[in-house]
């Protein structure tokens, strides 16, 4: 569970959803809302941490950190093969040819674009 706490931070920071200096939630009103023993928070956060995308101010807070724009790019690469690498597996358990999901894909596109 912390890892899905982590990745969906890293995504918010990558994505420019989450500024340099904003305020994470605290450990308690993360945990609350997710209904999650505040460690899991907490290591959460450590990893982030640990990977420079947020720093915990003992009796301030976590907040976010100034991340360079090529890491920010490289976490969005990373997510981004993530999400194709789920898709592929679906798609392979609902049969689909590649150009079956290539063609739905580009579909999708289109509806987006128009």
């Amino acid at each position: 569970m912390y890892a899905q706490i982590a990745g969906r931070l890293r995504v918010g920071i990558a994505a420019g959803e989450l500024k340099p200096g904003d305020a994470l939630p605290s450990v308690r009103a993360l945990a609350g809302r997710l209904r999650v023993n505040p460690a899991t928070v907490v290591q959460a956060y450590r990893d982030l941490e640990a990977e420079g995308f947020v720093e915990m101010r003992q009796g301030a807070g976590t907040f976010v950190r100034e991340v360079v724009p090529e890491r920010r790019a490289s976490e969005r690469t990373r997510q981004a093969a993530g999400l194709v690498r789920h898709l592929v597996v679906e798609a392979g358990r609902l049969g689909l040819t590649t150009r079956e999901l290539l063609q739905a894909i580009a579909q999708e596109l289109e509806v987006k674009v128009s």
